[in-house]
């Protein structure tokens, strides 16, 4: 029998050996995945860019801040923005992988002749698990890792760098990426940025790049209230203060710059197929006071928008862009350069009130009963966003960081009257100029919404060029950027669509491949390799 004694030293010699054990695997190195080429970002460019370079026998991993990767191609924006207006139709531009993307798309819907029937707007429309399992599947095939949940660390030691390249960054979750090159394929730009890398959020003034488009816009008649709502909590009472969604601001000096940006939304899978169809709930934190303009601009004569089928199988891909919709002009200025709590809260701020607006419009007793009726048909589908009660997991981030670099795509790129000759073309532009309002405020004693520009007269298709996918060499040289390339406010808007992203993915990707080739940095690639490379992949440079 052994002495008690000796019992106790045996359990404590045990805990000790336990804690020592705990201690030294708690100190052991985080992970540290080595890859030729490493892609930050949840974009679809992510996708099209690793799979040029795996297809090229690179190494290559993608490295997501969220749980998946395909951006707002799988979030619900499955409108696609391709041959949608009257005025003009773009598909001409789109080749490469992108191409191949739409015609799964509409294989998948049972389209078996692509080109007979590429002209018409719905060929190129999905759903937004139908992208998501094209997306899979190319990643699965070619054995691409995708590391989710993985942010990067917000801080500035988080990239490491020798002589002007980036050797590596740590996310949150104790990951290292080491890496000959990396690619910022997010919509943030938070790779540039802590890599010391120049970039800016918001408007430059009219007078940085001799823009007419750019910074506070002294009028504004496009998206803004068709009928005269009063912002104030008591009306007709300055003093009272203002009601939900008006900002306390003055409209400034028209054409100066400032730190705004378009506002963001969901992109909304609804549907009334009573088979598929979620009514909508009211939620816990409900508020009623945040709807109080929608019941005075209906007061007042407004017509309010109302969900319709856009895309297949009896869905919507609802967007916002109205005088008054779930577009929360002004609410999200600190995304951009927020930390992941700032971001999660604006989040679910816009998540609480588009929920809260839908419940409202569909069941609110004061709100008319046409509206009542046309908005309560509808509700969120049981076979999207399945983990997320049927709402995106993310927020349509039409704004983030842009680059600032040695060459910067401005409005005269975009206008049909001026000529800019493009020595490096990688894709084309085909869209608008498209900011969305930038804030709600009180101007002349009415509510005024500030910031839209769209379309109109002056506008066509642009080359994008490859250095402006580059950052300035003194500041790095083994990074490229299809997602927050260096332009203007007013240029990213005809450029921020998701499949030119997809477009600007695939190039970089190949030219990603081409500087572990040639042993050259991202500034010093022959264009004429560049150029040789993207039309043997069928990337379509140039306009006929």
């Amino acid at each position: 029998m052994i002495p008690i004694v000796k019992v106790v030293f045996l359990k404590k010699a045990s805990c000790l050996l336990l804690v020592l054990v705990i201690f030294i695997a708690c100190r052991q190195p985080e992970p540290t995945i080595q890859s030729d080429v490493c892609i930050y970002g949840n974009s679809s460019a992510s996708i099209l860019a690793a799979i040029q370079l795996k297809k090229r026998g690179r190494e290559v991993v993608i490295v997501s801040p969220d749980k998946y990767v395909g951006g707002m191609s799988i979030e619900g924006l499955g409108g696609s923005d391709i041959n949608n207006h009257a005025g003009f139709k773009n598909d001409a531009v789109i080749g490469g992988l992108t191409l191949n993307f739409y015609k799964e798309v509409a294989g998948y819907y049972g389209i078996t002749d692509f080109d007979s029937a590429r002209a018409h707007a719905s060929t190129w429309r999905f759903e937004p698990h139908v992208a998501k399992g094209i997306f899979d599947r190319w990643l699965a095939e070619l054995e691409i890792p995708v590391y989710t949940e993985s942010p990067l660390r917000l801080a500035s030691d988080a990239v490491k760098k020798e002589h002007g390249k980036i050797i590596s960054f740590e996310t949150g979750n104790g990951k290292t990426f080491l890496a000959s090159l990396f690619i910022d394929a997010s919509y943030e730009g938070d790779l540039l940025h802590y890599a010391g890398i120049s970039t800016i959020v918001g408007r430059e003034p009219n007078s940085r790049y001799g823009e007419t488009k750019n910074g506070i816009r002294e009028t504004n008649t496009y998206r803004n209230f068709e009928v005269t709502v009063d912002p104030y909590l008591e009306p007709g009472n300055p003093e009272s203060g203002l009601i939900h969604t008006i900002q306390e601001d003055t409209l400034g000096e028209a054409g100066t710059g400032d730190r705004r940006i378009q506002a963001y939304c969901f992109r909304a899978c609804l549907t009334k197929d009573p088979a598929n169809k979620v009514p909508f709930e009211k939620p816990e934190n409900y508020n009623r006071d945040w709807y109080e303009i929608y019941l005075r601009y209906l007061e007042a004569g407004g017509t309010l928008y109302k969900p319709s089928y856009s895309i297949p199988n009896n869905k919507t891909d609802l967007g916002a862009w109205h005088d008054l919709s779930h577009n929360l002009y002004g609410m999200n200025h600190e995304y951009p350069e927020g930390d992941y709590k700032k971001r999660q809260e604006i989040y679910q701020y816009h998540l609480d009130f588009t929920r809260g607006l839908f419940w409202f419009l569909a069941n609110d007793p004061e709100v008319p009963e046409t509206v009542r009726q046309a908005w309560s048909q509808w509700g969120t589908t049981k076979d999207e966003f399945t983990d997320n009660q049927g709402w995106p997991r993310m927020l349509y981030i039409r704004d983030g960081r842009r680059m600032q670099s040695d060459y910067v795509i401005t409005e005269h790129h975009t206008r049909n009257d001026t000529s800019i000759f493009i020595e490096d073309p990688v894709a084309i532009a085909f869209w608008p100029p498209d900011v969305h309002h930038v804030r709600r405020i009180v101007r002349d004693g009415k509510a005024y919404n500030e910031g839209f520009v769209f379309g109109g007269d002056n506008w066509k298709p642009f080359p994008i060029p490859y250095r402006s996918l580059v950052p300035r060499e003194s500041e790095c040289s083994n990074l490229l950027t299809p997602t927050c390339l260096s332009a203007s406010h007013i240029a990213y808007g005809a450029i921020r669509l998701e499949w030119t992203f997809m477009l600007l993915g695939e190039a970089v990707g190949i030219a990603a491949d081409l500087c572990l080739e040639k042993q050259r940095t991202v500034q010093d690639l022959p264009y004429e390799t560049l150029k040789n490379r993207l039309v043997e992949n069928l990337q379509i440079i140039e306009m006929d």
